[in-house]
């Protein structure tokens, strides 16, 4: 499988699901969760999952504090399971740098979470972590 690399900080262009890291509240006032919300039908209070043409990870709790990587790790392992899935029929995922940014995790510490995932494009920071 040929792994997908974008620019940090781009919009996907081909309709992709736009995948964002956010809190369990569904603040989507800063960051990813902002442009989501302004550009890819994520719903305020909605904080997993579907919503519009983006997938919410949650990386912050209901009292929007960072959540361990432990608990983001179950969040991110449904996710992949989605990917893999041949129920959900999209053009891919675009994968934002979740919990590198307002949760203040690195991107050592996210990226590998994602390996395993299929027909998506990740942020050229994680090459180094998802490429064998």
């Amino acid at each position: 499988m040929t792994l997908k690399f974008h620019k940090d900080g781009s919009l996907p262009l081909n309709g992709e699901v736009f995948v964002f890291g956010s809190n369990l509240s569904g603040i989507h006032g800063a960051g990813a969760a902002k442009v989501a919300a302004a550009n890819f039908g994520a719903v305020y209070g909605r904080g997993i999952g579907f919503w519009g043409n983006s997938y919410a990870i949650p990386t912050k709790d209901h009292s929007i504090t960072s959540m361990s990587l432990d608990e983001i790790r179950r969040h991110v392992e449904t996710f992949v399971k989605i990917t893999q899935s041949t129920f959900y029929k999209n053009p891919g995922y675009f994968v934002t740098r979740v919990g590198c940014g307002l949760a203040g995790y690195k991107d050592r510490d996210i990226a590998p979470m994602f390996r395993g995932a299929v027909n998506c494009s990740f942020a050229e920071e994680w090459k180094k972590y998802l490429e064998d």
